[in-house]
């Protein structure tokens, strides 16, 4: 019956040409402070992870795959930079952009000598159209002389993107992912003492949890420094500890409908001051296993914007802003 629900919801608004703004999107907030788009662009800097190398563990998490959530763009960092640029200069939508996000993705960033994370840090000074950098990490491979390097660069945008994923120590280490909830937050305190934004990852669908165990994280999360979060479900990637567990009937992912109500659910948990990153994964050509949806990003999207219209929800009703859309009078395209 929900479904039904939520499918005739998406074709109403699919024939509307725009919807109220019901959250606080990165792509609105950037536009906000540089007063036009920003672009992430993805980049590999061969970066390890300790969960890979033996240091902590070996083959990484139970859900990531060979080239640790990177794009598979390979080269320096000046040659993967101009690789996207001249990419998004083909397309209809970007090839007017002028600013751009570094984003180092793949792997642990943070990991190994700060003087490692210096030369990283170089390297991307001085690149045409660099807005600012995004670095990706673990919480416990975070500390005060790497923070310190951070905060030293004199950047327009500066994120630590931090994979949290839950708060459920069990979960953690069913996922085999080498740390416990409590290097995730003594990490985001630790950042905020340097004033670096941290953007949290969180997944919905983890083996072993329901929904309302994500929730359980949402509401931990919401209670520390947070400046953004990123939000998706869980996929099954090709030759993973996680597609094993599918394949043998031990794990089965969240259907689409699911993962959308779970995902408006926690927009209306997360204060509306923190900017929402993402709302659904985004898997690479060719190593998606399960679900199908997973490469319906628009669709997953849309559904989610039909959950939150259909039950009058925005970001933070039921956190800082319980009795109006603070965006009503925004809209945005379907």
């Amino acid at each position: 019956m929900l479904k039904m629900k939520i499918f005739i919801q998406s074709l109403k608004m699919k024939r509307q040409k725009t919807h109220p703004v019901r959250y606080h999107g990165f792509d609105m907030w950037l536009r906000s402070r540089h007063g036009e788009k920003v672009q992430k662009i993805p980049l590999d800097a061969g970066s390890s992870c300790p969960n890979r190398d033996g240091t902590i563990g070996r083959g990484g998490c139970t859900f990531c795959n060979a080239i640790g959530s990177g794009s598979g763009v390979k080269g320096t960092i000046a040659e993967q930079w101009t690789y996207w640029r001249q990419n998004f200069s083909k397309s209809d939508r970007l090839k007017h952009t002028r600013l751009f996000l570094g984003y180092l993705q793949a792997f642990t960033n943070t990991y190994g000598p700060p003087a490692r994370l210096a030369s990283l840090l170089d390297a991307l000074e001085g690149l045409p159209g660099l807005a600012g950098v995004c670095v990706g990490t673990r919480p416990d491979c975070i500390d005060r002389e790497k923070l310190e390097l951070l905060a030293a660069r004199n950047w327009p945008e500066l994120w630590l993107e931090l994979g949290v994923q839950s708060c459920h120590d069990a979960t953690l280490s069913r996922i085999h992912r080498g740390h416990d909830a409590k290097a995730s937050e003594q990490a985001i305190l630790l950042a905020a003492e340097y004033g670096i934004k941290v953007c949290a990852h969180l997944m919905a669908g983890l083996p072993g949890e329901k929904g309302g165990d994500f929730l359980e994280s949402v509401r931990w999360l919401a209670g520390l420094p947070v400046a953004g979060v990123k939000l998706h479900g869980l996929y099954i990637c090709r030759n993973t500890a996680l597609e094993s567990e599918w394949r043998q009937g031990l794990y089965l992912p969240l259907e689409q409908e699911e993962y959308a109500l779970l995902t408006a659910r926690a927009l209306t948990l997360i204060p509306s001051t923190v900017v929402i990153h993402r709302l659904t994964g985004d898997p690479s050509p060719g190593e998606l296993v399960a679900p199908e949806w997973a490469l319906q990003k628009g669709q997953t999207v849309r559904t989610i914007d039909a959950i939150m219209e259909m039950n009058d929800w925005w970001q933070g009703k039921y956190a800082d802003c319980p009795d109006a859309n603070p965006w009503a009078e925004l809209s945005a395209p379907r």
